[in-house]
């Protein structure tokens, strides 16, 4: 029995060992050499890779050369499932590429062969790309769509391809002459730096030209005559989207150029070299849809063929291997009215702070201008500026306590001074003493009576501050803008002097002059203005952040970051009750109070009401002035950063916009 259990146990050991050996068959070693080979291919460096009766540095130099045309796309390579035969195997590797703003996938087949106990590639260029020869390479071509328009109020053009001038050296029109000379000559002509732009041209090549400025046509100056005056300089003409003029709207369209290395590095392969693309404001926002997809292909030539050898070829001697088909952009379609647009910053432009002008309609939300100053230096102070409202917030004010029991004939105190918790506070230079003492509210608020809102601390709290600002449509959120803005923040929290300097419009209550509009349009409205400003907003609808023009920075008088966030739920709506008595106070301004020359602007009667709002530690402290009103159809919100007083400052301002707008 133990010699049978011996002889069992070694045939046992020799079946398993055979069954062992024939199950080891090369497949484990196949399989790594296949993943080997998908890895170094993906990374583009094959150098590490065996090749049978290939050099791998040769092999290398060869795939670099096959896609150098991509560059600096990598492919993402994987390998399928492998097939072997004795001491061969094939395995598929299947490509995907990102080509602009598509995915061109493939599969090919790639051969293996064992040698000893390695396993070596075999070189194929068909394993790169399918149907690949020998000494065939990569090439693309891409072809962009002319880039779609802006629009304003009744399509009209407010970005549109207009025609100008690029006005430069042309290197092989040089001739002898001195390229130094010419290149000096040419940017004092046209006004840019001589020693950057001479750099430039000399360190072009012999067959370049150097771009010195692109100038408008229309308009233009400089005369062809003087730039064919230096040798060497000429202008081409060409059309680029442009605005009305140069600063139309400037902060809220953004500009239009050539894409940046950084712009492209950051696209995600959607941009290439040449590209052009949107920097700032809306032109940056809604990019991928005023852009739209360029054509793209991706071809397969012999390499090493001159353009005179190539012209001689079927299709210029290439293969199309893949095509992204070229989409033309979707015009995007504002609100803005380009008249109201360019009268705003014509008044504007001779304010020498920051400052800014929107109107908007009520009935529709519409923003019809939305204009900052030749102060705010490229800032878009209209939409995103934070500034504290001072007394033009006494319309949330005064909504509250309307809230509460008042009515504009209700009677209010109103001291000359108010001390609260050890700081005094006092109405406004010049204010009139016969308003003083016991007045009605709608006096009061006419003559803008500050210790009179300060006094109705107590029965006005600063969460009812808080809802009454979102009743009228402050603080929210604004889903239908379709652009990056500022709408005001009121802390819900606030007690003492904070509380106390709230009901005046400061402390930490910040709007922007949109949000000032707003405020105002609701009145006329009676209902909180849901402002719009981009009509077809589509794709890019969730690109609406806010995005300064490239360069641009707020006034350290506007904080940009230390606002809290919108609230999600607005208190109650402002009623059509409620708002007939914040118009017939805001009347009374007109009326009675110190804005009595806006009594004189053709049309309906205005409404409005002033803002001065101190802020800073000096003494006196600085100020910023304010003026909202209603006319119509038509709610206007005029700031200076620093302008003084709100009536004899922006009150002027808004007179003139009002009558020019009829």
């Amino acid at each position: 029995m133990g010699k049978i259990s011996k002889l069992s146990a070694v045939l046992v050991g020799l079946i398993l060992g055979a069954s062992l050996v024939s199950c080891d068959d090369g497949r484990a070693g196949a399989q790594d050499a296949a993943k080997q080979l998908a890895s170094a291919v993906a990374a583009l460096d094959v150098g590490s890779v065996a090749f049978e009766g290939k050099d791998s540095g040769e092999a290398n130099e060869q795939l670099h050369e096959v896609f150098q045309a991509l560059d600096p796309v990598k492919p993402v390579v994987e390998s399928g499932e492998l097939t072997l035969d004795k001491d061969t195997a094939a395995v598929p590797l299947s490509y995907s590429w990102k080509i602009g703003s598509g995915e061109w996938k493939y599969t090919t087949s790639a051969e293996l062969k064992k040698s000893g106990d390695k396993w070596l590639a075999a070189w194929n260029p068909a394993t790169l790309v399918p149907g690949l020869a020998e000494g065939e390479i990569l090439g693309t071509s891409s072809d962009s769509p002319p880039r779609a328009d802006i629009l304003g109020a009744g399509d009209a053009q407010l970005v549109t391809y207009r025609p100008v001038v690029n006005v430069g050296i042309d290197k092989p029109l040089l001739a002898s002459a001195d390229p130094a000379a010419s290149a000096t000559q040419l940017a004092e002509l046209v006004g840019v730096d001589p020693e950057a732009y001479t750099q430039e041209v000399q360190a072009a090549g012999p067959e370049a030209f150097v771009t010195a400025i692109t100038l408008r046509e229309d308009g233009r100056t400089i005369t062809d005559g003087q730039i064919a005056a230096i040798p060497g300089a000429r202008a081409i003409a060409d059309s680029v989207p442009l605005a009305p003029t140069r600063g139309f709207a400037r902060a809220v369209l953004g500009t239009v150029g050539e894409a940046s290395a950084e712009q492209i590095e950051k696209s995600d392969g959607s941009l290439q070299s040449g590209d052009t693309t949107g920097t700032g404001g809306l032109q940056q926002q809604y990019d991928a849809q005023l852009r739209g997809t360029s054509g793209t292909q991706v071809f397969a030539q012999t390499a090493g063929l001159t353009a005179e050898q190539r012209q001689g070829l079927p299709n210029g001697g290439r293969r199309v291997l893949f095509t992204v088909p070229l989409e033309a952009g979707t015009p995007l379609k504002t609100t803005l009215d380009p008249n109201l647009q360019q009268l705003a910053e014509d008044i504007l432009g001779k304010v020498g702070p920051a400052s800014a002008i929107v109107a908007l309609r009520p009935s529709s939300g519409a923003v019809l201008a939305a204009a900052s100053g030749p102060g705010s230096n490229g800032y878009d102070t209209a939409l995103l500026g934070q500034y504290a409202p001072g007394s033009i917030f006494k319309i949330v004010d005064a909504l509250a306590m309307i809230r509460n029991g008042m009515t504009p004939e209700s009677t209010v105190e109103c001291p000359a001074t108010l001390t609260v918790d050890g700081r005094t506070f006092k109405n406004a230079e010049g204010y009139p003493a016969s308003s003083l003492g016991s007045v009605t509210l709608r006096d009061a608020f006419a003559h803008s009576c500050n210790t009179a809102f300060i006094n109705a601390r107590d029965t006005v709290s600063q969460s009812q501050l808080e809802a009454a600002a979102t009743s009228l449509g402050v603080a929210v959120e604004a889903p239908a803008l379709g652009a990056g803005a500022f709408l005001g923040s009121v802390p819900g929290e606030a007690t003492g002097t904070e509380h106390a300097a709230s009901m005046i419009g400061q402390g930490k209550v910040l709007v922007s002059p949109l949000a000032a509009a707003i405020m105002a349009g609701s009145v006329a409205k009676g209902a909180p203005v849901s402002p719009q400003l981009v009509l077809n907003p589509g794709a890019d609808e969730a690109a609406a952040t806010a995005v300064p023009e490239s360069g641009a920075t707020a006034s350290a008088s506007a904080p940009a970051s230390s606002a809290p966030a919108p609230v999600k739920t607005p208190g109650t709506p402002v009623t059509a009750a409620e708002a007939a008595a914040l118009a017939d106070m805001m009347r009374a301004v007109v009326t009675s109070g110190h804005t009595g020359f806006l009594a004189s602007v053709p049309g309906a009667p205005v409404a409005a009401k002033t803002g001065t709002a101190e802020f800073g530690s000096d003494n006196p402290p600085k100020t910023h002035a304010w003026i909202v009103a209603v006319h119509g159809d038509l709610a206007v919100a005029v700031f200076v950063e620093e302008g003084g007083l709100g009536a004899t400052v922006s009150g002027p301002l808004l007179k003139e916009f009002l009558t020019a707008a009829g």
